[in-house]
């Protein structure tokens, strides 16, 4: 556990000292975040005592059963971040429109999008659940905000990072400069340094796909998932199959460990294959995230970075992993194996 001890205020001021750009505001919006979290973590530990389990009768903009606690965790993030003083706007995985600071409110030129708990289906089952933030700032000249403002490469991207609650709660972030994770110790109640310049082996040993979805793809999407069933890692051993349904879960495990997450189009509705998971709010931090550690994340033919989204709740199909088997995935996607 290197450097044990060193808070994630402490880091995030260091790295601050290191910008001469730096003004203290992404600090203080990582901040927010992070006591955002704290909160959402709080809950998520005894969420089965209090009555914050279960659906709230609601269906959310992607067409989803709202669960009482997703629920919570995004009215908790838009409460605190209104109150920063640093953001004009945010976008929520919840809510179909963004969401616009009002003018009697302290802002500055930050946007966040973010996935308030994702992996929500799987509270009741008391399986790892997170949360995704995506940091950009605004650009354009206008004194409004506008969607445009939000429809940008994830190559753009200020900072990214995402909170898992699980048997503890960490965070993972990055500036552009490395990813490093901290555990929060719940007797101090601060987020410690646990993970220093995180990266992902080259290589790695485990497969991540739902294979339940194997009728929906098309040949080379299922060329693609065949190969890693019937690869040998360095070890001699076959690829592990490893799939928990929890992005946040599924990404965190394959980051320290090494391996490839596949969520790729499918063919539900024949007229207009896509894939599930959200560009915006889950991808392209995802993407940020992984690249800074060594990585690579492509939607089959371009890299998740340099793609200009088109809508707030745009889906797209996703290999995210370690940086070889991605580059696999691609080719054998592109028609090149």
């Amino acid at each position: 556990m290197e450097g044990l001890g060193i808070t994630v205020t402490e880091h995030l001021l260091i790295h601050q000292k290191e910008s001469p750009a730096a003004t203290g505001r992404l600090t203080r919006l990582l901040q927010e975040l992070i006591f955002g979290a704290k909160i959402i973590s709080r809950e998520v530990n005894k969420a089965g005592l209090v009555d914050i389990m279960g659906l709230t009768g609601e269906v959310n903009v992607q067409g989803e059963r709202v669960r009482k606690l997703d629920d919570f965790a995004n009215h908790v993030l838009i409460y605190r971040m209104e109150r920063s003083g640093v953001i004009c706007a945010m976008a929520s995985e919840e809510n179909a429109d963004i969401i616009t600071v009002p003018e009697h409110m302290s802002r500055e030129d930050y946007i966040l999008i973010f996935d308030p708990l994702d992996g929500s289906s799987n509270i009741d089952a008391n399986v790892n659940i997170g949360t995704i933030f995506s940091i950009h700032r605004k650009v354009s000249e206008r004194p409004y905000i506008t969607l445009d403002d939000f429809l940008r490469r994830g190559s753009k991207q200020v900072a990214a990072g995402y909170f898992i609650y699980g048997p503890s709660t960490m965070l993972v972030y990055t500036t552009g400069k490395g990813v490093n994770g901290f555990t929060l110790d719940p007797s101090v109640g601060e987020f410690l340094l646990s993970h220093r310049n995180i990266t992902i082996p080259e290589i790695g040993k485990i497969y991540s796909v739902n294979e339940a979805y194997t009728c929906y793809w098309d040949e080379r999407t299922k060329k693609t998932v065949n190969y890693f069933k019937s690869q040998k890692t360095k070890g001699g051993k076959p690829y592990a199959a490893r799939y928990i349904g929890s992005f946040v879960a599924d990404f965190h495990r394959n980051l320290l460990y090494g391996g490839i997450f596949m969520y790729p189009a499918d063919k539900k509705d024949p007229a207009k294959p896509r894939g599930k998971l959200r560009l915006l709010c889950e991808v392209a931090p995802m993407a940020y995230i992984i690249e800074q550690a060594g990585g690579a994340a492509t939607d089959g033919e371009q890299n998740i970075l340099d793609i200009k989204p088109s809508e707030l709740h745009q889906r797209v199909p996703v290999f995210l992993g370690s940086k070889l088997d991605v580059k696999k995935a691609t080719d054998i996607m592109q028609g090149k194996h």
